[in-house]
């Protein structure tokens, strides 16, 4: 087994979930970065029998490219009137490597690199693309200060061993060129031992995985059927590596410039490896770390309603088939605008209004109790 790969010595289930006063990502506590989750169009070549009518088309919804390229230029525009120079991209759908434009997209990113303290890009993607696609997207992803995958496994798909081969070295090609991967893998309680497998199949190849519970349609819980072995496996996940830490130590990346956001409380603690990404606060200011906001609704832990939340201010989704600009997933209020007719950011961080924030995206968004403010 490669030995950067880890159990983690964390035991997710000690966190006080009924006590925390705050949450979020650490790179968005801690910089000045303003995330982009686009949702470049419902078209997706898989079928899955789980996935939820709403999240794939068989129609191609694609945006034009040059909108797609005035909307960055828009968004950069107000994010930097609010004081935020760093940017994260997290492009998905569907699957979003089938955008005529995907690439063409990267490009235009690419070349602004050099204006902004940050720019880092994220793709969630089924990776059914070939070889030769992820070749080309290596290359244009070099031009980042940071590049990651959210690989989607799907054994209804990859149903022998030779195509989840072939996934696996797609995956370990795009490790090799600096570009930070973990499998997502939804474990439907009736294939749980199987999927377990699956799991251990990647991991001894030297790739993360992160082990999600099924969602209802409704998205709002865990479905039923998980024995308590499963739970556990479930709460405390696969091992994840501190690989990446390593080889970015010496990757040919540009150097970023972060800057300290307005509104910062308290300090990173250092110390604590980054493959910990999500910080938690309870109420005596004791601090708790988890590796994966994907982890949130295994503890059933995402209801924020009435939490200052920087959805809407220092990030949104862009949403299909209406082109919808939106403080979040979950949020169902009025749109904040549009990007073929426009859109208005927030200005400063605004109460939370839904009971049930389900996307891992608007889970790891910054927020915090409003009676601790």
């Amino acid at each position: 087994m490669n030995e950067d790969l880890k159990w983690s010595n964390y035991d997710f289930t000690k966190i006080p979930f009924d006590d925390i006063v705050s949450v979020g990502q650490r790179t968005l506590l801690y910089r000045d970065i303003f995330t982009v989750s686009w949702l470049l169009g419902r078209f997706c070549n898989y079928k899955c029998s789980y996935c939820w009518p709403y999240a794939r088309s068989d129609r191609k919804d694609h945006r034009p490219t040059e909108l797609c390229l005035r909307t960055i230029d828009e968004i950069k525009r107000q994010a930097r009137e609010n004081g935020f120079n760093s940017y994260h991209f997290s492009l998905s759908g569907g699957e979003p490597t089938f955008h005529p434009g995907y690439l063409d997209i990267l490009s235009y990113l690419a070349s602004d690199v050099g204006n902004t303290n940050y720019t880092s890009i994220h793709m969630t993607s089924n990776c059914s693309r070939p070889m030769k696609w992820f070749e080309t997207y290596v290359e244009s992803a070099k031009s980042f200060h940071r590049a990651s995958i959210t690989a989607s496994l799907h054994t209804e798909h990859l149903n022998t061993r030779e195509k989840m081969q072939d996934f696996a070295d797609k995956l370990v090609l795009c490790q090799e060129h600096d570009v930070q991967v973990t499998i997502n893998m939804v474990m439907v309680p009736e294939w749980f031992e199987k999927d377990w497998d699956n799991a251990m199949f990647f991991h001894e190849q030297g790739i993360n995985v992160t082990l999600k519970p099924q969602s209802d349609p409704t998205a709002s819980r865990v479905v039923d059927g998980y024995s308590d072995d499963m739970k556990q496996r479930l709460y405390n996940g696969m091992p994840q590596m501190a690989y990446t830490e390593v080889k970015r130590k010496w990757a040919d990346r540009p150097k970023p410039n972060f800057q300290i956001p307005q509104n910062i409380q308290g300090q990173n603690d250092k110390s604590v490896p980054w493959h910990m990404q999500v910080e938690f606060t309870d109420s005596k200011g004791k601090k708790w770390y988890m590796d994966q906001a994907e982890r949130f609704n295994a503890f059933n832990f995402n209801n924020f309603k009435g939490w200052q939340c920087n959805a809407g201010y220092s990030g949104i989704i862009i949403r299909e088939p209406d082109g919808s600009v939106k403080r979040s997933y979950s949020c169902h209020d009025v749109p904040l605008g549009n990007i073929e007719t426009g859109f208005k950011l927030f200005n400063k961080p605004q109460p939370c209004i839904t009971g049930s924030c389900v996307s891992s995206a608007d889970s790891k968004i910054p927020k915090r109790k409003t009676d601790v403010l």
